[in-house]
């Protein structure tokens, strides 16, 4: 990972209750920020007068001085009139409380108990949001310098340095609005998570009804797992980083999986979808996957911008050497403006109450961005609101000849009968370590779990696991030493599993490079585990 020592934020810990403080510290500290604690209000302000805060992460609740105190302090300096304040509350709040909360300064609120993926998120946001706004101002300096030196060489462009300015304006504030999306688009599956789980302690609940809250956790959790993958592949297409697998595909097979895909969102508007394929299949040099996600992308889009009991066409034709694939709803339309922005990253159409599902903005991005990557085009069309979209997509055939026969189906891989194992999960996160060690001891698997990795090195000795799941961001000892230290000490034919939630390319080549059988990101699907306790990858 580049070495980012000189670009680190200063974030302030603050409250008086050391435990809880440490606890911060342990969920933020793989952020690679500066973490600053303070134990008490008056400690917290000699810290932001002698130091320039970034982030303030405070209790609500503290002596001599409360949070909405100490945040109006905060706001009263010229110099944290931007800084990030996030508050954080044990007690349920009143939409008053919230209310006073953001009267006095504070931006965000992380409700007890705190998750730790939720409150990196947030604090990662308002860290990478402060360094993006400190380099655009120190490009806008840099800028009004060279005017003001060079103002007649500079005549004809100022006009172009207007535009630019426009343009970071809007991307500040496509900026917020994505922001804003994506608190909306988390919180939504996290308060159907949350109401399950209530749900769930309640005594008497029937079996009906805890196969229903079962249903809604695993629905939401796939929600949240989309959404961090399409950000993930918007990152790694930006970056070039995206590598696609190609081989022979029959669009008759990407257009089945999409439509599964797809079919909740479709479900759950009650619009009727109608598909249309050729007799002669259409086979194009793709990967699979990829194309597939293109496809569901489009339908789920026509699902979401359209009123309910609408309708949905997909069709796939040849038209010369391309294979063409259309996608046409009844739904709310484009409006000429859009038109034009319809597949730039974060643009959203209108965004109403009624409409909140709706998205970040990234869906018709990728689509764009993974079109091209296999040589073709997408195009928007629309006579206007209210009259219904249409989205084209061109992909080159591989081979007309070739295309007139179906391209071979790979036979379902078989998954070998599972054996009784003895795993050590290695897990800092408490509730994720003992929900996985549950679920592999139904499979009757033999299972010890360490939080850190000095006992996962004991336990290991004392165990003597044939598998090995571990984490990367642990403690002190992080998971590639813990894995080097255990090949070290003979665990040679030990099988040693990288499960994390670090998904760059940079992440997979150091566990290897460590000794990692193979890494994983989180969530894994527990099938997939299954496969790998019975002795496949």
């Amino acid at each position: 990972m580049p070495d980012r020592s000189a670009d680190k934020v200063n974030i302030l810990l603050v409250d008086d209750q050391p435990a809880k403080l440490l606890s911060y510290e342990a969920m933020l500290g793989e952020l690679g920020e500066n973490l600053i604690k303070a134990s008490s209000p008056r400690e917290a302000l000699e810290h932001l007068l002698r130091t320039d805060i970034t982030i303030v992460l405070m209790d609500v609740s503290m002596p001599e001085i409360d949070g909405f105190e100490l945040a109006e302090m905060i706001r009263s300096h010229p110099r944290y009139q931007k800084t990030a304040i996030i508050f954080v509350s044990a007690v349920h709040l009143t939409d008053l409380d919230r209310l006073k909360g953001y009267e006095s300064g504070a931006v965000d609120y992380v409700s007890v108990p705190v998750v730790p993926e939720l409150l990196r998120a947030k604090v990662s946001v308002f860290a990478e949001l402060y360094r993006k706004t400190r380099e655009f101002e120190r490009l806008n300096r840099e800028l009004e310098e060279r005017v003001m030196e060079r103002t007649t060489e500079l005549q004809a462009a100022m006009t172009k340095q207007l535009e630019l300015a426009d343009r970071l304006r809007e991307a500040d504030r496509r900026k917020d609005e994505f922001l804003a999306l994506l608190a909306h688009e988390l919180r939504n599956p996290l308060a159907s998570v949350h109401n399950c789980v209530a749900i769930m302690r309640r005594a008497g609940v029937t079996d009906a009804e805890l196969q229903w809250c079962h249903d809604v956790i695993e629905r939401q959790s796939e929600q949240l797992k989309r959404l961090v993958d399409d950000l993930l592949d918007v990152s790694r297409i930006t970056q070039g980083k995206i590598q696609l697998r190609t081989e022979p595909v029959n669009l008759e097979s990407v257009v089945a999986d999409a439509v599964e895909t797809s079919a909740p969102v479709i479900n759950a508007h009650q619009h009727a979808l109608r598909v249309t394929l050729p007799e002669r299949p259409l086979v194009v040099h793709g990967d699979a996957s990829r194309l597939t996600q293109v496809v569901a992308n489009l339908l789920t889009n026509a699902a979401k911008y359209q009123n309910e009991n609408g309708s949905i066409d997909l069709s796939a034709r040849r038209e010369g050497d391309m294979a063409v694939v259309t996608v046409r709803d009844r739904g709310i339309g484009l409006s000429p403006e859009m038109l034009h922005e319809a597949f730039e990253l974060f643009a959203q159409g209108e965004r109403t109450p009624d409409r909140a599902q709706g998205g970040l903005g990234i869906g018709l991005s990728l689509v764009k961005k993974l079109v091209e990557l296999h040589g073709g085009t997408v195009r928007a069309a629309s006579e206007g609101p209210g009259l219904g979209s249409e989205f084209v997509v061109r992909l080159p055939l591989l081979d007309v000849a070739a295309s007139a026969e179906p391209a071979p189906l790979a036979a379902p891989a078989a998954v070998p009968e599972p054996s009784r194992q003895r795993v050590l999960v290695v897990d800092d996160n408490v509730d994720a370590a003992e929900g996985l060690a549950m679920l592999l001891r139904l499979d009757d698997h033999e299972v010890t779990i360490a939080h850190d990795g000095a006992h996962a090195l004991a336990l290991a000795a004392a165990a003597q696991p044939t598998i090995v799941l571990l984490d990367i961001g642990l403690p002190g000892m992080d998971g590639y030493e813990v894995c080097r230290r255990l090949r070290t000490a003979g665990f040679t034919a030990t099988r040693i599993f990288a499960l994390t939630g670090y998904s760059q390319d940079r992440d997979k080549q150091l566990a290897l490079e460590a000794g990692f059988d193979a890494h994983m990101v989180k969530p894994v699907e527990f099938e997939k585990l299954q496969q790998i306790l019975a002795g496949g990858r």
